[in-house]
C-alpha cells in the first residue's frame, strides 16, 4: 500500500505541475518574462550580448506588451508574444519574441517601418527585419506569422 501512495502523490505532483503551466500558457507579457524567472534573463542576455545597436527597451524586453500564445515550430513548444517600446509608436517599431517552454532557447524578429509612412502604403512592403538569436526559416516563419496576425499589418 505505501508505494500506491507514493505512486498516487507522484502522479499528483506531475499532474498539478503540469496544470500549472497549462494555466500560465498564454498569461505571460514579454514585458514581464525577465522579472518573472532568471532563466529568462540568462537566455535573452545570450540572445542580445553579441547584437550591435539595439535599443534598451529590446535588450530588457521593456514597454507595452500583449498577452503571449503558445505555439508550436517542428516538434517544439514556444511561448510568443510581441512587444513595442511604446503603444503608439508600435506599427513602427515592434519586436516579436518566441521563448521555448524549457527557456533554453530564444529568438525575435524586429520590426521598423518608417515613422509618417503614408496610410495608403503597405507597412509590409517598407519594413526593415531583423533576426535576434540565429533563428532557423522555420522559427523566421513562425515569428514572421505572428506578426501577420497584427490587423493592422497589411
Amino acid at each position: 500500500m505505501n508505494v500506491l501512495v507514493k505512486t498516487l502523490a507522484a502522479a499528483l505532483l506531475l499532474g498539478g505541475s503540469a496544470m500549472a503551466i497549462a494555466a500560465n500558457d498564454g498569461q505571460a507579457r514579454v514585458s514581464e518574462l525577465l522579472n518573472s524567472d532568471p532563466q529568462y534573463r540568462e537566455t535573452w542576455t545570450k540572445v542580445v550580448k553579441k547584437e550591435e545597436r539595439l535599443p534598451e527597451w529590446v535588450m530588457n524586453l521593456s514597454g507595452t506588451s500583449e498577452q503571449m500564445n503558445a505555439v508550436q515550430e517542428d516538434g517544439d513548444k514556444y511561448l510568443v508574444g510581441p512587444l513595442c517600446e511604446a503603444q503608439q509608436t508600435c506599427l513602427n517599431n515592434r519586436l516579436i519574441v518566441a521563448f521555448s517552454f524549457d527557456k533554453k532557447d530564444a529568438y525575435a524578429m524586429w520590426v521598423q517601418v518608417p515613422a509618417g509612412l503614408p496610410a495608403d502604403k503597405s507597412p509590409t512592403r517598407h519594413a526593415d527585419y531583423r533576426f535576434l538569436g540565429k533563428p532557423n526559416p522555420g522559427m523566421q516563419n513562425l515569428l514572421r506569422e505572428q506578426l501577420k496576425k497584427d490587423p493592422n499589418w497589411y
